[in-house]
């Protein structure tokens, strides 16, 4: 008796992972251009400030979370290609310890988003 009421829990406790799951994939599949311009500007002023107390690990992924929502940027690809280019090299940059680069390419790309 105690195996059938375990087989029916974890039946149904699979069953609500399955159902919630599906949920939070087509909410992500929405995603709003501005609000995507917003995020990623956000990450890279915060990935700055990072850079600039020389939290290279805090910054790397500021970066990271910045490159990856720019692929989501639609228009002008030209200046988000460009944009997108600099934030990579001032992660690069600041992998190695190089604050004053890093900062350099930081401030390009953050002034060429929110040019858009």
């Amino acid at each position: 008796m105690n195996s059938i009421k375990a087989a029916a829990l974890t039946c149904t406790m699979t069953w609500l992972l399955a159902v919630t799951s599906t949920y939070a994939i087509a909410e992500v599949k929405d995603v709003n251009p501005s609000s995507t311009l917003k995020e990623t500007i956000s990450h890279v002023e915060q990935g700055l400030v990072e850079v600039k107390n020389s939290d290279f690990a805090a910054a790397n992924l500021h970066l990271k979370a910045a490159v990856e929502s720019s692929d989501q940027i639609k228009g002008n690809e030209a200046i988000v290609k460009e944009a997108r280019a600099n934030v990579v090299q001032g992660n690069i940059q600041s992998k190695q310890g190089e604050i004053e680069k890093s900062t350099v390419f930081l401030n390009k790309g953050l002034v060429l988003y929110k040019s858009l």
